[in-house]
């Protein structure tokens, strides 16, 4: 039976993507992510917020890096992926992290600076708000056999 790894988050990045340069000019970045969650326990409304670990490998690293910025609403798809190292004390570590595949950039068109399209309907100009995305997809292949 074949399983599947899956994952959807919708959330705000907590800083601008930082991009490095591996071997063969291998490009990956990576952010911090945040979903939160509203709930009533005894009357108080609480928020709890997790950060999520995203990695993007090369050409989604390089639009990524373009494209989002800290506080921006996302929709991001990929898998999750738990690695081990060594630290400088010789304790081994674990991190598990969301290997991005594909994201869309959430909210109205003022987020991304664009002043509007010019329409001649009045109520086009005013959509209420509605929101855009704009999708960004991994298209170069599998990260499998890469460093991380």
């Amino acid at each position: 039976m074949a399983s599947v790894n899956k994952v959807i988050l919708v959330g705000h990045l907590g800083k601008d993507p930082e991009v490095r340069y591996l071997d063969n000019n291998v490009s990956v970045c990576s952010f911090p992510f945040a979903t939160s969650e509203t709930y009533t326990k005894d009357g108080v409304r609480i928020k709890h917020t997790e950060w999520h670990n995203i990695v993007m490998w090369r050409n989604l690293a390089e639009m990524a890096v373009k494209y989002l910025q800290k506080g921006k609403l996302a929709y991001i798809e990929g898998r999750l992926r738990t690695r081990n190292y060594e630290d400088k004390e010789g304790t081994r570590r674990y991190v598990t992290e969301i290997v991005g595949e594909s994201f869309k950039l959430l909210g109205r068109p003022s987020d991304f600076g664009q002043t509007g399209k010019s329409t001649s309907s009045e109520e086009e100009k005013h959509d209420g708000g509605k929101d855009e995305e704009v999708d960004f997809s991994e298209n170069d292949g599998d990260v499998d056999g890469l460093p991380f």
